[in-house]
Parts: structure tokens; C-alpha cells; sequence
């Protein structure tokens, strides 16, 4: 009996320690947790090759990055925005900028992708102004009239790199040109630079600078074409637009300013509350191609226009210190443009918010003035905040 007892009792002994030793062995092999490492990105400002022009000329691209993920791409090439990539409401990314892929691309004909354009950005009436009682002819490359600077503008000329860095709370790409003294027929050696900063808060600016030697005109924007659900996905007609102007400037046939500045209530050009695009876009003949006279009559930054896109739930609110901006339908888009990824680029495939002065101001002497004199600096901002909804 005692000895049955003790047999029980060295048992049971046995297998507490057997157990304790098992607990031991796994709380040994057990491999240990990994914490959980987010994916953090750095705010940057790259350069990589993009290519030769025909004479020779390197082409380099810019990438601007914040640390949400929106990049934005430049060339010095035409200072050419050439991608926009921002997040929808569900956090994925798309280009919302028409243009090409290649160089190639933009070395052709296009309809000004996202190029600078100047010296003087939309139209001047029968190519001539008068500066001093000098009459200064210019290229009539738009059927009689002056456009974006003529036959080889600034969207078709190689700007130099001055400065790639991160600054603060921006990356930056700053670009600069000499146009000269006669340069398309403009008077004045202009010194002007672009600045493209890229914001943590998910904007991007455009700053414009020019100084000149002698009495000259000036009017720099930016030309891109938005598609807010992304490049190539279809036209842009049930984009939500609202612009920030209770009147535009009334055009001729040529698109030139009668110098009438019209009340856009109760007409089609009323954009100051949200409408769709193409909501009445079939009673403007030819399609929206207008310049619009901001509320706030520039010189400091304000409003312009803010554009939704409901499948996407892009959100794009335009600020500028200029006291216009055309908008545009991309009324002359056909089909003949192959764009990146192959798309092809139809009818109100994209639309343009050009900030600016109005069309043909050299020559209409009651709107605002686009004279710059020696001494004088031309300075001007437009930044594009993205968001959803």
C-alpha cells in the first residue's frame, strides 16, 4: 500500500516537471513578434534624363514627391508640367494631366500640354501692339491674331535648371530664360524663372518672375489640360466647376476681346456656384474657350476656381494673384493626339484654368495693364491644393 502510494506520488511529480519542461522548451522555440513597420515616404527632388532635342540639347526630368505620395513632373523643356499624380478618396493615385510619355511627344505638335507659355500667354488681336507709339509686329499664328507667344514661344525653348532641393515644407524645381531683345518680335531682354514647389499639404505652386531691359508686355501661365479622374479615362464634362467671377470678357469671332466685360448671371458662362461642365455647354458655340474677370481682381492670392470630380472624389481649388483665368474645354481635341498610355485624346478629353491677364490687353487700354518697365519686377502666383471627398 505504501509502496503503491509513493509510485503515484513519483509519478505525478514526473509529469508536473515533464509539463513545466515543455512550457519551457516552446516559450523558447515560440519565435518572437515582429512589430508592425509602416511604409513612411520622404518628401524629394530627383533629376533623371528624358532625352535630347534634335539639335543636341539635353532634356531633364524633374520629380517632385511629398510624403502623402502626390509627384509631380518637369521638364526644362518648354518648363513643362508632364505628370500630376494625386490620390482619390480610397488613397490610389493617377496622373490627371494629358500629355505624352516620351519626349518625343512633346517635341511634335500639341496643343500646348502643360507648357509655359509665353511672352505673352493667350491671344493678341491681328498679331500687333503699340508700345510708345512704336508699332511692334508679331507671328500671326492663329489664323490673323497672335498666340502664346508665337511661332516658337516659351513652351518650345530649353529653360535652365537653377535650383532641385527640398526646402522646409517643398520640394522644388526652379527653371529659368532669357528671352532677347526682339525675340517673336516682343521688344526687351526678359529674364524670367518659374518656380514648380510641391507642398506637404498637397499643393502645388507655380511662381512667375521676369525683370526686362527695356519697356516690354508679359503674360506667363501654365497650360495644362485636367482630367480629375485621370488622363485618358473620358471627356470631362461631369466635372463639377465653380469660378470664382461674376464677369467675363465678351469675344468676336477670332476669340478677341470686344472689350466688354459681361455679367454672367443667367447664362451659360455662370459658374459661380458648382455646375457640371456640360450641363449647358451645347449653348456656347464652339464649346467654353473664355477668359473670366475674378471677384477678388487679382494682386493677391484668391480664389479662382474649384472643380470636383464625383466618380474619383478628386477635389482641385485654384488660388492665383492674377485677375483672370480661361477656361477651356479642349473644344479642339479630335482624336489625332495618341497621349500617354496610349490613350487617345477626343473632344472635352481635358480642360484648362489658365491664370492670367486678359487677351489682347496691349491693346485695350481700359483693362488691366500688362506693361513692364525696366526696374519693375513681374511676379505672380498660382497654387492647385488637391483633396476628396
Amino acid at each position: 500500500m505504501e509502496a503503491r502510494v509513493w509510485i503515484k506520488l513519483v509519478l505525478a511529480v514526473a509529469v508536473i516537471f515533464m509539463s513545466g519542461c515543455k512550457k519551457k522548451e516552446a516559450a523558447v522555440t515560440k519565435p518572437e513578434a515582429k512589430p508592425v513597420v509602416k511604409e513612411t515616404r520622404q518628401m524629394s527632388a530627383e533629376k533623371e534624363s528624358f532625352g535630347k532635342t534634335p539639335d543636341g540639347k539635353q532634356i531633364d526630368l524633374y520629380t517632385l514627391t511629398n510624403t502623402n505620395g502626390l509627384k509631380a513632373r518637369i521638364m526644362n523643356y518648354g518648363a513643362i508640367l508632364v505628370s500630376l499624380e494625386v490620390p482619390d478618396r480610397d488613397g490610389n493615385l493617377a496622373d490627371i494631366t494629358l500629355g505624352f510619355d516620351k519626349l518625343d511627344g512633346y517635341l511634335g505638335e500639341h496643343p500646348y500640354f502643360g507648357a509655359i507659355v509665353g511672352r505673352y500667354a493667350n491671344r493678341i488681336g491681328k498679331a500687333v501692339f503699340n508700345l510708345d507709339g512704336v508699332e511692334y509686329k508679331l507671328a500671326a499664328n492663329n489664323d490673323v491674331n497672335h498666340l502664346h507667344g508665337g511661332i516658337k514661344g516659351f513652351d518650345k525653348v530649353v529653360w535652365r535648371l537653377e535650383d532641385l532641393s527640398v526646402k522646409g515644407a517643398g520640394a522644388v524645381v526652379k527653371l529659368s530664360y532669357i528671352s532677347e531683345d526682339g525675340e517673336e518680335g516682343y521688344p526687351g531682354n526678359l529674364a524670367c524663372s518659374v518656380i514648380y514647389t510641391l507642398t506637404e499639404d498637397d499643393k502645388l505652386e507655380i511662381s512667375y518672375d521676369a525683370e526686362t531691359d527695356k519697356k516690354t508686355v508679359i503674360n506667363l501661365t501654365n497650360h495644362s489640360y485636367f482630367n480629375l479622374a485621370g488622363q485618358g479615362t473620358g471627356d470631362i464634362l461631369g466635372h463639377e466647376m465653380m469660378i470664382n467671377a461674376d464677369k467675363y470678357t465678351v469675344v468676336d469671332e477670332g476669340l478677341i476681346p470686344t472689350g466688354e466685360n459681361r455679367n454672367v448671371k443667367d447664362t451659360p458662362m455662370d459658374f459661380t456656384a458648382p455646375m457640371t461642365i456640360g450641363s449647358r455647354i451645347g449653348q456656347v458655340e464652339g464649346g467654353y474657350d473664355h477668359n473670366y474677370v475674378l471677384n477678388s481682381s487679382g494682386g493677391t492670392l484668391a480664389l479662382a476656381a474649384k472643380v470636383h470630380e464625383p466618380t474619383s472624389g478628386r477635389v482641385m481649388e485654384i488660388h492665383t494673384t492674377q485677375p483672370g483665368v480661361q477656361f477651356y474645354t479642349g473644344n479642339f481635341l479630335d482624336g489625332s493626339v495618341i497621349g500617354k498610355a496610349g490613350k487617345v485624346y477626343q473632344k472635352n478629353y481635358g480642360f484648362c484654368l489658365e491664370t492670367q491677364h486678359f487677351p489682347d490687353s496691349p491693346n485695350k487700354p481700359d483693362f488691366p495693364s500688362v506693361v513692364l518697365h525696366p526696374g519693375q519686377k513681374y511676379s505672380t502666383v498660382t497654387a492647385y491644393k488637391f483633396s476628396s471627398k
